[in-house]
């Protein structure tokens, strides 16, 4: 009889591991195939906008501005929790032990919202990315079979945000660091497997539905030894300005001093509405170009296949901390990439003789490292998505140094700075501090 107790107890642990296993495969494909439907969505406005804009660039005026406020207004009334990138939602809901507080961070109606409002603000031109509300939406589509496998919940989320970015940007391998040093910022190996399969999973989906590809094409641009004095300055440039960047952002989320921050905390949808405005001047300063997710622009930078506006760098930094602050929701991967391929392609401007694909990437590892103060992430994704392993090693000096230089100018990593608020407003503890528990 014991045996036949020992025997059936061990088939039930089987079932319960191949259940646990089967729902993150499950999940994975899910947050595939919302990765694709994102991707569509956001190409789908990004071209309606410009559309409007043939007909007169001015439109931008009207259009950018009220944009803006619709979707700050529905981001904090109809779908609340939806605003930002939604990456710190995802680390305040791991954080979080008690699941009635956790679940309106990564619920499916946060989802849902986060693709509608996402794709109203790009067809209203703001510089945001999805790469970013594909983690949330990920955390979210795997949050929803918490409740068969709720020991594996922190598990789930870590894996849901994880495939979001290898699918997003169909990078595998980035996606795992960016679980393990961003989301989770330690590896568990409790869940490391089960975290595989659904990148895997999330990763076959989109290959399926749209196709094996590299995000901005292949490029073999190598960087000679001569010319190695442009990585620690575009690390120095991209760490500080990217430091710059997370350092304002981290200022409005926590409250401004004075009549500023009354003004932005009590008129927030205005306060959005003026911060289109300011993204509309840049779009028109820049023949466009600052409008959306960049992705054309750093592409063009990094192929040397299209020329963009002088001021493109500093004017998309300008329109991407504006969306930022505005409260609508919106991702920072692609419009920082961008940001980082203009840096590049200047600092390359000044060295005669230097490729100036390789100084793009760079540029690009740089800025993204000031802003995330991810630097494994950083270099991982940009050498992914290009597969240029040529210059792994210039990437991974250029990220190190942005890092130090980054911290100089914000001391606190942008993602889990706006996630404490979010903890503190849910739990009243600040973030990463032990929940108060009662006897058992």
């Amino acid at each position: 009889m014991r045996g036949l107790r020992e025997r059936l107890s061990g088939s039930r642990d089987l079932a319960g591991l191949w259940v646990r296993r089967g729902l993150f495969v499950i999940g994975g494909i899910a947050v595939g195939a919302a990765a694709v439907l994102m991707a569509f969505l956001a190409d789908a406005a990004q071209a309606g906008f410009r559309a409007v804009l043939g007909v007169s660039p001015l439109i931008a005026l009207v259009l950018t501005p009220l944009g803006f406020g619709v979707a700050a207004l529905l981001a904090r009334t109809v779908f609340p929790n939806s605003q930002g990138s939604g990456i710190p939602q995802v680390i305040a809901a791991r954080d979080i032990e008690d699941a009635s507080l956790r679940h309106p961070l990564v619920s499916l109606r946060t989802a849902a919202g986060k693709i509608v409002v996402m794709t109203l603000g790009l067809f209203c031109g703001a510089s945001t990315g999805r790469e970013g509300p594909t983690v949330q939406v990920g955390a979210a589509l795997m949050a929803a079979a918490g409740p068969l496998a709720p020991e594996r919940q922190r598990g789930l989320l870590l894996a849901g945000g994880a495939a979001g970015v290898a699918a997003a940007f169909n990078t595998p391998l980035a996606g795992i660091v960016f679980g393990i040093e961003e989301l989770s910022r330690s590896y568990e190996a409790k869940t490391s497997s089960l975290i595989l399969g659904a990148i895997i999973a999330a990763g076959l989906t989109s290959l399926a539905l749209v196709g094996n590809y590299t995000y901005f094409g292949t490029t073999a641009d190598t960087l000679p030894l001569q010319a190695w004095a442009v990585v620690p300055l575009c690390g120095i440039l991209g760490g500080l300005s990217g430091g710059l960047f997370s350092r304002i952002v981290i200022a409005v989320a926590r409250g401004l001093p004075g009549l500023a921050g009354r003004f932005v905390s009590e008129r927030p949808v205005v306060f959005a509405a003026f911060c289109g405005l300011g993204v509309a001047l840049c779009g028109l300063a820049t023949d466009g170009h600052a409008y959306g997710t960049g992705y054309e622009q750093a592409k063009a930078l990094l192929h040397g296949t299209a020329e963009t506006h002088a001021w493109f760098g500093p004017l998309k930094f300008v329109a991407t901390t504006l969306s930022s602050i505005s409260g609508i929701p919106g991702g920072l991967f692609a419009p920082s990439l961008a940001v980082g391929a203009g840096l590049g392609a200047e600092v390359a401007g000044l060295f005669a003789g230097v490729p100036v694909g390789a100084v793009v990437l760079v540029g690009m590892v740089a800025y993204l490292t000031g802003v995330l103060q991810a630097p494994i992430t950083s270099f991982v994704i940009v050498a992914e998505m290009t597969e240029n392993h040529a210059l792994v090693i210039p990437l991974m000096v250029a990220a190190l140094i942005a890092d130090a230089a980054s911290k100089l100018v914000c001391p606190d990593g942008l993602y889990h700075a706006l996630a404490e608020p979010i903890v503190e407003r849910l739990t009243g503890r600040r973030a990463h501090e032990p929940e108060v528990r009662g006897p058992a």
